[in-house]
Parts: structure tokens; C-alpha cells; sequence
């Protein structure tokens, strides 16, 4: 090997928190260098992506749109990553939460009654919650891999909703197209703004940001969850359930991923479409990481993350950039993230020093 890692002692919180910082200008960079490359004034093409997007009250208020669902996600994500719980499902308990909600509200269109958008909200929340509890199911009863039983479970959400779409809830209406019948409006999320399509999952957003807050700083449950996180072998020591604690962290992240898909569907789509999610519950993976598992971080994560959308829609009818735009962006900040985490955390050594050095310590302790 041409190098080795090495932890460096006692990790520095200011640098960790100081990471996202890091990784978020390194991706600005390497942006600027791919457009150049590409033949694209670097600063107006990185101006089109991340400022003309919120030059007016419209782009301001698309902005939340699409910030909302990945914030949902990305708040139930922080919750079981603490316990050390890796649930890559977020995209497939958003796209059952949808379903569910729409199989509900397009046989309640003709309902006048508000009990109707309740309702709905309670089946999207059931359904994403059921579908984090199949991993918690399989983890617990057959300790299988999280990890993967929770991607493949996001291919069987995505096949469940394309025949929804294409068989039992297509709208008989709707001119073939694979779609459900448009909700009724009291199935509908009411509009915050006028003209805008900012809608009241704000508040369904906020309530969540506080319970989460709530739950990971200031309440014996969420210790457990950290515990659990930190050690399970201490955590089962002291009495602390990890089969409870696995059902409970999984519960709460499908049900807020399950209440993001039915807030898109019962609030600026309206309908049950295939393209309900452009990938929030895969970004909210990201949104999580950067940042660092805390509820306000997550916030200011969510936004960067759903002007990424934005700006990558507004740099593709601009400055003629493929949609793929958005993806690499949020690939490199990843990548970078790990990587300043990494060196953040070990000192790399290289081979050769390493040699050297155990030459030097053999000569002096032979005789």
C-alpha cells in the first residue's frame, strides 16, 4: 500500500462541524473547473445554478417546495443513523407514503369534509411507517443487513407505484396517461401564499424539526438511541432494548419519509404521478451527513440541497446543461465530505516513512 490511516487522538468538533463548510466550497471549485472544461464561463454558469434561482419571490417559495420532503426525510434518517442503524430505504417509505395517501384520496374525491385531508395524511404516514417496519421486521427476526434489505425494498415501492399508476388508480380520464384522477380539494394541502405552491406541509415540516430536536437532545429515549448508536453491547447492558429501539428508530424514519410522499402528492402535484421523487429520499442521505445528524444542520443542508434541484432545472433551460447536473453535484458533495471527514479524523502516513521509521526503531533496540 502506498499509504496508511492513522487516527489522530482527540477529534476536533470545530473542524467536523467546519467540514460541510469545506466540502461545500471544494465542490464550488471543482463545479467552476468542470464548467470551464466544458466550454461554460465557470462564475455566470455557477450564478445561473445557485443565485438567479432565488432572484424573486417565485424562486424563493420553489425553493421550500422542494426543500420540504428532503427536510422530512433527512430529519427520520438522523434519527436511526445516531443508533448506528443505516436505512437507505427514505426513497422507497416516500414513494409508499404517496401511494397509500392516493389509493385513500381518489376514493374520497367527492368528500367535502377537512376529516378527508386528515385521513389521507394518516395513510401516507402508515404507509411509509409499514415499510420502514419491514426492515426493522427482517433486521430483528432474521438480522438481516439493513443496508441492503432497504435499497431493494426502494426498487419493490417504485414497481408498486408504477402499477398503481398503470393499472388500479389510473385515471380513467386522463387520456392514457399514467396518472390518478386530480384529488378533491379537500384532500388537498392549502396553499401558504397565493399564486405560490409553498403549501402547508410548511408546519407539518417545522412540527417535525422540533420533535426530532426534542427526541435527540433533550429526552432519555433519544440517550438510548445514541447509546445504541455509540456501543450496543454497553447500551444492552444497562437494560436498554435494542429490538425496541431498532423498531422505534425505523418506525419514525418511514413514517416522516411516508408523510414527505404524501405531502407531494396532497399538496403541489395534486395526483399520484411516477415522478413523485426525483431522488429526495436518496438526497436526504447526503442532506443528513452534511448536516452531522442535528436538526438545524439539517435545515441549512435541505436548502442547499433543494437549490441544487432548482438550480440544476434553471441550468438546464439557461445554459443547455443536462439534467444529470444536479446528481453530480450532489455526488461531489459527498465525495468531499467523506474525504474531509476522513482526514479530518487519520493522519496519513506513506509507505516508504512508515519503513523508514521502523528501520530506524530496529537498529536502535538491537544490541
Amino acid at each position: 500500500m502506498l499509504f496508511t490511516l492513522q487516527p489522530r487522538g482527540a477529534e476536533s468538533r470545530a473542524m467536523l462541524w467546519l467540514s460541510p463548510v469545506l466540502a461545500a466550497l471544494l465542490t464550488l471549485f471543482s463545479g467552476a473547473l468542470l464548467f470551464a472544461l466544458l466550454g461554460h464561463p465557470p462564475l455566470q454558469t455557477l450564478k445561473v445554478l445557485l443565485i438567479d434561482p432565488l432572484s424573486d419571490l417565485y424562486g424563493l417559495s420553489e425553493l421550500l417546495v422542494k426543500a420540504l420532503p428532503i427536510l422530512l426525510c433527512a430529519l427520520g434518517l438522523a434519527v436511526v443513523y445516531r443508533a448506528r442503524i443505516w436505512n437507505i430505504g427514505a426513497e422507497g417509505q416516500l414513494l409508499i407514503g404517496a401511494l397509500a395517501g392516493s389509493a385513500l384520496a381518489v376514493n374520497i374525491i367527492d368528500w367535502d369534509s377537512r376529516l378527508a385531508l386528515l385521513v389521507t395524511l394518516a395513510a401516507g404516514i402508515l404507509g411509509g411507517a409499514a415499510w420502514g417496519g419491514l426492515c426493522a421486521w427482517l433486521k430483528t427476526a432474521f438480522n438481516a443487513n439493513e443496508i441492503l434489505t432497504s435499497i431493494m425494498l426502494n426498487y419493490i415501492a417504485l414497481n408498486l407505484l408504477l402499477f398503481a399508476v398503470h393499472g388500479p388508480l389510473k385515471d380513467p380520464d386522463g387520456f392514457n396517461f399514467p396518472e390518478s384522477a386530480m384529488f378533491g380539494d379537500a384532500s388537498r394541502l392549502p396553499e401558504l401564499i397565493d399564486g405560490l405552491r409553498v403549501h402547508a406541509g410548511f408546519w407539518f415540516a417545522l412540527l417535525a424539526l422540533v420533535a426530532v430536536w426534542v427526541l435527540l437532545q433533550r429526552s432519555f429515549l433519544g440517550f438510548q438511541i445514541k447509546v445504541l448508536g455509540l456501543d450496543r453491547r454497553a447500551a444492552g447492558l444497562v437494560g436498554f432494548r435494542e429490538r425496541r429501539l431498532t423498531w422505534f428508530a425505523l418506525l419514525i424514519s418511514g413514517g416522516l419519509a411516508g408523510l414527505a410522499g404524501v405531502a407531494e402528492v396532497t399538496g403541489p402535484i395534486g395526483q399520484l404521478v411516477p415522478q413523485v421523487s426525483p431522488g429526495y429520499g436518496y438526497a436526504a442521505i447526503t442532506v443528513a451527513f452534511l448536516g452531522r445528524l442535528h436538526p438545524l444542520g439539517i435545515v441549512f443542508a435541505s436548502l442547499l440541497m433543494a437549490l441544487l434541484y432548482l438550480g440544476g432545472e434553471n441550468a438546464q433551460m439557461a445554459a443547455n446543461l443536462p439534467q444529470s447536473i444536479t446528481q453530480l453535484f450532489q455526488g461531489m458533495v459527498l465525495f468531499f465530505l467523506l474525504a474531509c471527514d476522513v482526514l479530518i479524523l487519520y493522519r496519513p502516513r506513506f509507505a516508504r516513512s512508515l519503513k523508514r521509521k521502523a528501520g530506524s526503531l530496529k537498529s536502535v533496540t538491537q544490541p
